[in-house]
């Protein structure tokens, strides 16, 4: 039996859920990149090129931007996964010491998602 196993367990679903959760992101930012050059190519068949242009940029970045927030996810996850696993087999009790990457991947998501809502209140014109 491995010592401390439950807490090895929650640890690795906890690990689980973040990676389920990066690849989603990352399939989302996909989603909208691609989407959106859809858009400017039936705008651009239906002869309308200045608004399928205008839209296209924001639309590639904000699916970077959404790649790459889930590749951060990933990495902040294999850290504090490691790190955790560490502190789970040493004897000492540790306090939860480092939240500010947690932190700071919320902070992200909230802002691209402040975005994508400015995006696309921008796209449909509403104010």
């Amino acid at each position: 039996m491995i010592k401390n196993y439950t807490a090895h367990s929650a640890n690795e679903r906890t690990y689980l859920a973040w990676v389920r959760t990066a690849i989603a992101i990352m399939a989302f930012g996909f989603l909208v990149e691609k989407f959106d050059i859809f858009l400017s190519y039936i705008a651009m068949a239906l002869h309308q090129q200045k608004q399928a242009h205008l839209g296209i940029h924001s639309a590639r970045d904000l699916g970077m931007a959404l790649v790459v927030l889930g590749i951060g996810m990933m990495v902040v996850a294999t850290f504090r996964f490691v790190r955790l696993g560490r502190e789970i087999d040493e004897p000492d009790e540790h306090a939860h010491s480092n939240r500010w990457p947690d932190l700071l991947m919320i902070g992200a998501l909230m802002a691209l998602g402040v975005f994508l809502l400015a995006y696309l209140a921008h796209i449909t014109g509403r104010p």
